[in-house]
């Protein structure tokens, strides 16, 4: 089972389909916010001390040239990789660590250094390892004051990479489970694949898995200010990294520097109401697609939906021995959805559909889910649960499910029913609690935080970014629009994002907040 929600950065969306279409502070005092924070705050154990180790702090990064990352090649010799020691449990800061991967290019020195960017580009459970690399060609701007840094959060690739099941048996699961289950025996299975999930992750994160949420992460990031020499962090976003961002900002506000978010996670939000906005983000890309081709939006959709019903009957021949499933083809849908530029793709892909191939869509659904030609799958979406399903309190039962299905057909025909099975489907009998119903950002006392939002973006739907300037903070956050389309704004052929980020990350100015750019 592989999620829809936050879990693709558009970068990574861009760079995959386009192949296809030729993809704790040393000190408390200093930063974090010791007010007690809303019942609805991700709760991180209390620390029993007001300080770090030295050992930890002040630790030295042996930074040396970068091997490549499973499934990839390194990066040339500008990149240098080296391992940061956090604590498994702040709670227990002078006890176990863990090592958290880094990645960084320093700065080419064409104005004065500024210090270091680090870079979180979504999921959760994405590599900023092997991400930074691959999308560093879009910020050879902000290189030329900043050393360019980014890393796996804990749980995530080379930071103890969650594994909860191996290639055979995703496999397996992708043929035999319908992800909009239409029988009690397909529902059977749906929730029996979804528990077995859970186990293998316990299974194999053991200690780990009780230590992967996103307050972790932020703290984790905190290390990661300090030992780089920065007495302020400055950050960029993207996606699920801007929870991670807002989280940061709330435990640290005074250690807040410049922090620009992208394609922004509604912090309000709980799991529904998460689903509920994806329902609505990705429809609403699939209706503005049908309209750049000169179709009415409902008769499009309404022929995405018969090709579903047809797939879910009877599997379409594809590549190999593989079949397109329904779950496959709109996972192939959605990948296109998260940019502009690839659109033509989804149209020579639904034409192949509609004559009986199902291999274009079944490639696209590959790249979504990160599979090779060899049939291995990253970890990613093991990743992505692990952390999500630590951070989220609610566990929706399947009857709960099944009764809310029905509204979200009705926000989208043809995402809807997936996103309605997955927020009970996601947690189910997960082995550890969630934290918490949403995430707390608020950061009185922080510096401006620029907030950047999209109003076609599909996965982290625009109303989003209004919400996070807002829970930020009076004279916090400040709000840009872009009327685009895509996933994020930065570097999607917008001068006046990209001038605007740019100048506020370099030159400390933030835009006017409302600040439009069309």
């Amino acid at each position: 089972m592989q999620r829809f929600v936050r879990s693709t950065a558009l970068a990574a969306a861009t760079v995959l389909v386009a192949g296809l279409a030729a993809g704790c502070s040393s000190s408390d005092d200093g930063g974090s916010d010791d007010k007690a924070p809303s019942s609805n705050a991700p709760r991180p154990k209390p620390d029993p001390s007001s300080t770090l180790p030295a050992s930890l702090t002040t630790q030295k990064l042996d930074w040396k040239g970068c091997k490549a990352p499973e499934g990839g090649s390194a990066p040339g010799a500008q990149w240098q990789c080296s391992t940061l020691k956090v604590p498994l449990d702040y709670a227990k800061p002078d006890g176990e660590t863990i090592g958290i991967a880094l990645i960084r290019a320093k700065s080419t020195g064409k104005g004065d250094r500024i210090g270091s960017l680090l870079f979180n580009f979504g999921g959760p459970g994405g590599s900023g390892v092997s991400g930074l690399p691959s999308f560093a060609d879009s910020y050879t701007k902000l290189r030329e004051r900043y050393d360019l840094v980014s890393f796996d959060p804990r749980g995530v690739a080379a930071s103890g990479g969650v594994r909860c099941r191996d290639d055979e048996a995703t496999q397996a699961a992708e043929k035999k489970v319908d992800l909009t289950p239409d029988t009690a025996a397909e529902e059977r299975a749906y929730f029996e694949d979804a528990a077995d999930f859970g186990a293998g992750c316990a299974r194999d994160a053991k200690k780990l898995i009780e230590h992967v949420s996103t307050v972790e992460a932020a703290r984790d990031m905190d290390v990661m200010r300090q030992v780089l020499g920065d007495d302020k962090l400055h950050y960029f976003g993207i996606s699920y990294g801007t929870e991670l961002g807002g989280t940061y900002a709330h435990l640290f506000p005074r250690r807040v520097g410049r922090l620009t978010f992208d394609a922004v996670v509604d912090p309000s939000a709980d799991s529904i109401g998460h689903a509920e906005n994806q329902a609505k983000g990705f429809q609403r890309a699939l209706d503005n697609y049908f309209r750049s081709r000169g179709q009415d939006p409902k008769a499009g959709t309404a022929k995405v939906a018969k090709l579903f019903r047809r797939l879910d009957a009877e599997p379409m021949r594809a590549s190999g021995d593989r079949k397109l499933t329904e779950s496959l083809a709109s996972t192939g849908i959605l990948i296109t959805l998260y940019s502009k530029q690839t659109w033509p793709t989804l149209t020579r892909a639904l034409a192949a559909a509609e004559k009986g191939d199902g291999s274009p869509l079944l490639q696209l659904a590959d790249a979504y889910n990160e599979r090779d030609a060899s049939g291995h799958y990253s970890t990613q979406s093991h990743s992505q649960r692990a952390i999500s399903c630590r951070d989220a309190k609610e566990r929706t039962t399947p009857r709960e499910a099944k009764k809310r299905l029905s509204r979200f057909r009705e926000i989208s025909p043809v995402f809807g029913e997936f996103l309605g099975w997955d927020t009970a489907g996601w947690c189910h009998e997960w082995p550890v609690p969630g934290l918490s119903d949403s995430p707390e950002v608020s950061a009185p006392g922080a510096a401006p935080i620029l907030v950047v939002g999209n109003t076609g973006d599909p996965a982290t739907p625009y109303e989003g970014a209004r919400k996070m300037a807002d829970e930020l903070g009076k004279d916090v956050g400040v709000h840009l629009t872009w009327k685009g389309e895509g996933h994020g704004a930065y570097g999607n052929g917008s001068d006046c994002v990209d001038d605007a980020i740019n100048t506020y990350l370099l030159e400390g100015t933030p835009p006017k907040d409302g600040k439009v750019c069309s």
